[in-house]
């Protein structure tokens, strides 16, 4: 069957990586149905720049996911649907655990109905917790610090029971810090509230902040900062089109790390920003945040050596330049 008369779910695609996603599905000849319950999705970037089907649905909802899977031929999924903030994770578990694990459950019983048995799903480096050795390679021990990340390891362990038993077979992508955005400015990082690092920093250089915190001098770093692992959104979608691609090719279920091989800490990201932007950027220094390591770096060589993955833009400074495009043109 050719590229173009196959069909793929991308579950939660109206966000942030699940929309370069699609972006790269397209562009790579498939077709794709978009489920997004909108609650952290964007139905305009959708409607304006995928261009794909959006069923409004939840992951969690049963009759919904057979109906779906009765009225499309479907060859595999892509599941992005999860709830990603570690620090509402620890107040408020029952969320993470009943969307990401519950619901993962309830597609993947949707799947088994629908005889569909090939997925792509998206985990976190967050699965690993305090880190060991750096880079951190897959077989480290998984041990996660916060209800988030355990919820992504439990799908991880959901994922290898189903294989073992039904032969439903997965690649899991464990991802560091997801960041940057479309090149060409069409789709980018929009949340709320916003947490992550690059975003918060842009919208302090477009005024909207008063300031960037930096949580953490005195870690045992060259500049006393966090180093983190930053790897651009579309090279995170090209690598989803390329684990599809060994999934449809009739592989074993796989684990992949997902990074930069690389870091940069909190100081060299601010300073990058106030080169690009040109902006001067206020900075306050704060104490260090409970359960914060020192450096998160991953190794990315499996991926590189099995799928082919070559990341494109491994420059911390193509990173910052395409979010600040795409910020200036959202949040400007």
């Amino acid at each position: 069957m050719s590229k173009n008369q196959q069909t793929i779910l991308v579950t939660g695609g109206a966000g942030y990586i699940g929309s370069h996603t699609v972006q790269a599905l397209r562009h790579a000849g498939y077709e794709v149905i978009i489920v997004d319950n909108l609650v952290y999705g964007h139905q305009d970037l959708v409607e304006n720049v995928l261009q794909s089907k959006l069923i409004i649905g939840d992951i969690g909802d049963r009759v919904f996911l057979d109906n779906l899977f009765a009225t499309h031929s479907i060859a595999a999924v892509i599941h992005f649907a999860a709830y990603a903030y570690v620090g509402e994770s620890v107040v408020n578990p029952a969320k993470y655990y009943g969307n990401n694990f519950v619901g993962t459950f309830t597609l993947l019983e949707a799947m088994r109905a629908a005889s569909v048995n090939k997925i792509v799903f998206s985990s976190t480096c967050a699965t690993y917790g305090e880190p060991k050795t750096i880079p951190i390679p897959e077989e480290h021990p998984q041990n996660p610090i916060n209800p988030y990340g355990m919820s992504k390891l439990m799908v991880e362990k959901l994922l290898a029971d189903f294989d073992a038993a039904y032969g439903l077979k997965s690649v899991c992508f464990r991802y560091f810090n997801a960041a940057g955005a479309d090149p060409e400015g069409r789709l980018g990082e929009d949340h709320n509230p916003e947490t992550h690092l690059i975003p918060l920093i842009l919208l302090a250089a477009l005024g909207q902040r008063e300031s960037i915190s930096i949580f953490g001098t005195d870690y045992p770093t060259a500049d006393g900062t966090c180093i983190r692992d930053y790897i651009h959104v579309s090279d995170l979608a090209l690598a989803h089109v390329q684990g599809l691609e060994y999934l449809l090719a009739d592989n074993q279920s796989q684990v992949f790390n997902l990074g930069n091989d690389n870091g940069f800490s909190v100081r060299e990201i601010i300073e990058a920003a106030r080169n690009i932007t040109g902006k001067k950027i206020e900075v306050v220094e704060s104490d260090r945040r409970a359960g914060d390591p020192p450096v998160l770096v991953g190794s990315s060589a499996k991926a590189k050596k099995i799928l082919g993955w070559q990341p494109q833009y491994a420059d911390i400074q193509d990173i910052i330049a395409h979010a600040w495009q795409w910020h200036q043109q959202r949040h400007g």
